[in-house]
């Protein structure tokens, strides 16, 4: 998804006063001919889905003219063992040879390990790091972006404050005053990146102009985008599958079968639907039968990188941490179900609803060891504290 940081974010600056924007602007899209009335793209993160999300719109940004050709892609630099910059490896090779070695970005990207260089003109800003580093990028961004500039969020995760859960979406909105778009979808990366054909889910507030803005943007032969107004939905969608992919991967470890998995998907939906409308009464339940949901639960409980850790974290008795697991295993990529399954245990810990979860909450009790991997399966005396999450969805 994204390239690995130290566990101290880069140096942030001082916040500044973020500027105002209008939620409701237009993006010109190049009726009135000429440079200045194009858009301009940054992409914020350059790992394995940042990567994939830049061969994307860079293909679509040499095909339209409502675009300007050049893509800039932010890379939190890193030296290579050759004692090269990535940077400028990926400028020379037009390939990000650490996350995505093999495919060709596009000559239109242009990789930049300047952040604020690299959003400074852009008007569209597409946001793709790990979740757990976005407040600290925010911050940087403060006053740096421009005012007419729409957003969009490919994050999986969301940050827990005193005052509650804060979505990735609207910390960027908050932090940078600027509208926030979000994209998810049953999409692993790689599978994309050599043009297997997937699709995904916009979501959108209330300017439908600006979603099909982005569908344009992502849209190929084999990747298909769609558009629904219900940001909060998508994204908690993203968010709270990589939860429900950590207990798929436990039963996987311990050979539980496929009629288990499956059982294990169905609950992990049900338990993600209902905590999305005690969060947010505007979710929709049809967004859970977009790619967002349904599709994503499926792919990221097959073949994603937070089943194949647990998995690896099953089979060892839970007797590997999964920071250790995760070094070892994803070559400086991030797993992101392990800290969302502590966010939103922090969350039902809080608002008294771990009664009402107990799939989220067991996930979250495996991962730190107070729990068995073995423990996923336990639910046969918690049944009726299912039935109470469902009336607890409805109302």
């Amino acid at each position: 998804m994204a390239p690995a940081f130290d566990k101290q974010s880069p140096p942030v600056k001082e916040a500044e006063t973020a500027t105002t924007h209008n939620s409701n602007t237009v993006i010109n899209v190049g009726n009135h001919g000429g440079d200045d009335y194009k858009s301009r793209v940054t992409v914020v993160g350059s790992g394995n889905w940042g990567s994939v999300a830049a061969k994307l719109i860079a293909s679509n940004a040499l095909k339209l003219n409502s675009f300007h050709d050049e893509v800039r892609m932010w890379v939190f630099e890193e030296m290579l063992p050759s004692g090269e910059k990535l940077t400028e490896v990926i400028n020379r090779t037009n390939e990000n040879v650490k996350y995505l070695p093999g495919i060709k970005l596009g000559k239109n990207v242009i990789a930049d390990p300047d952040i604020e260089n690299a959003v400074k003109d852009a008007n569209m800003l597409v946001f793709v790091t790990p979740h757990q580093f976005m407040e600290g990028i925010c911050r940087r961004l403060v006053g740096k972006v421009r005012g007419d500039a729409e957003a969009i969020s490919l994050i999986k995760g969301m940050e827990v404050k005193m005052e509650g859960p804060c979505m990735i979406s609207n910390l960027i909105s908050e932090q940078l005053g600027i509208n926030c778009s979000v994209l998810m979808g049953a999409n692993i990366a790689n599978e994309i990146a050599v043009e297997k054909f997937s699709e995904a889910t916009v979501g959108y507030r209330d300017n439908r102009e600006i979603a099909e803005q982005w569908v344009q943007l992502f849209s190929t032969s084999y990747f298909m985008v769609t558009p629904v107004q219900d940001v909060e939905g998508v994204e908690l969608c993203g968010t709270l599958k990589n939860v429900v992919a950590i207990a798929a991967g436990f039963v996987d470890g311990l050979d539980m079968g496929n009629n288990t998995k499956a059982a294990i998907m169905r609950i992990g939906l049900r338990e993600m639907r209902a905590f999305s409308k005690l969060l947010f009464s505007s979710v929709r339940d049809s967004t859970f039968f977009e790619s967002c949901g349904v599709a994503d639960v499926i792919t990221t409980c097959l073949g994603g990188r937070n089943r194949k850790v647990a998995e690896a974290f099953a089979k060892n008795g839970g007797k590997r941490s999964f920071d250790e697991l995760e070094a070892e295993m994803l070559q400086g990529q991030k797993l992101q179900g392990v800290s969302t399954a502590r966010e939103v245990y922090e969350v039902l810990s809080h608002r008294g609803w771990l009664e009402l979860f107990p799939l989220f909450a067991t996930v979250h009790e495996i991962c730190v060891g107070r729990l068995p991997p073995s423990a996923i399966v336990e639910y046969s005396e918690k049944k009726p504290r299912l039935s109470m999450m469902e009336d607890s969805a409805r109302h």
